[in-house]
């Protein structure tokens, strides 16, 4: 049995940002490299390109992945959201106003993991939004400059602020 080439090149046709895209990926590409690459969305950060950092951290389907140790190809109906569609939705102004504010953003490198990362914990409206929670939800990004306590605050500051304005409009 022969195995594929690695080089061979993948139709896929996935949502990015909200809009519908195709590409054609070689097999072995990961989907961070082919967000990089092809469509020029450089808030994905390639870091430890092993999953542990953090920095390449977007959504896919909603969930909150590592876009290093995902392949292009597995992107292929799915649904993927990355800092700069968040942005451009408006979905996260009130956290970066809030990573601002606090001081949470330092030299920026972690930056777009850690709001993607915080995105899903605030999507959750059950969650409690701890800091102990935060803290879980954020464990999983690597930042060398902040000491992680300016970004708590911050991911704290919009998860409050939130849960005001939902008990405000369910008056």
């Amino acid at each position: 049995m022969a195995s594929e080439s690695p080089d061979r090149e993948h139709a896929v046709s996935f949502t990015l940002n909200g809009e519908s895209v195709r590409a054609r990926v070689p097999a072995r590409m990961h989907l961070g490299d082919l967000l990089r690459g092809s469509f020029g969305l450089t808030g994905v950060h390639l870091g430890c390109e092993h999953g542990v950092c953090g920095a390449c951290t977007i959504l896919v389907d909603g969930r909150a992945v590592r876009s290093c140790l995902i392949l292009g190809v597995q992107a292929d109906g799915a649904t993927v959201e990355t800092v700069e569609g968040l942005t451009e939705s408006g979905r996260i102004k009130d956290l970066q106003d809030a990573f601002h504010t606090r001081n949470a953003l330092q030299c920026g490198y972690c930056t777009p993991g850690m709001l993607v990362t915080a995105a899903e914990l605030l999507a959750d409206e059950e969650a409690s939004s701890s800091r102990d929670e935060i803290r879980a939800a954020i464990s999983g990004n690597y930042c060398r400059c902040t000491g992680y306590h300016a970004i708590v605050d911050a991911i704290a500051t919009t998860a409050e602020a939130r849960r005001g304005a939902r008990r405000e409009a369910a008056e």
